[in-house]
């Protein structure tokens, strides 16, 4: 992949990512919280494969995308270890939302992960932005 291939899939997994939390806000509002925590989820998520893609870099498993993320970015001190939890949480409380039985979201609970979302997506663009591309 070239370094032109790898800057647009970038952005375009920037973009991506901007949609997800527009889509998690909208859920958080209209009152859809499990709904709207996936969706914070997937912010971060295609944030951090926007990263990745400039390293030419990708997983097919979700714990990939992170562990790299964890490695190459959290670990060098590029992010703050809180971007790490951030993202880890977010995994986790997804993966509770959509798959286990009885599992109640709080309003509460789903805003505090919209804004972690947007604290991690704003920090993601950051990092791009300052690179340039």
């Amino acid at each position: 992949m070239n370094e032109q291939h790898r800057e647009n899939l970038s952005q375009y997994r920037l973009e991506t990512s901007k949609e997800h939390l527009s889509a998690s806000k909208l859920l958080l509002e209209s009152g859809f919280l499990k709904d709207s925590i996936g969706r914070s989820y997937y912010a971060m998520f295609s944030a951090a494969r926007a990263i990745l893609a400039l390293d030419g870099i990708d997983f097919s498993k979700h714990a990939g995308v992170i562990s790299y993320f964890q490695k190459e970015y959290v670990k060098t001190e590029i992010f703050e270890v809180k971007y790490s939890k951030y993202l880890m949480n977010a995994f986790q409380i997804r993966n509770h939302a959509d798959y286990a039985d009885y599992y109640v979201v709080s309003k509460e609970d789903a805003l505090e992960q919209y804004q972690n979302a947007e604290e991690f997506c704003n920090a993601v663009k950051s990092y791009i932005d300052g690179k340039n591309i």
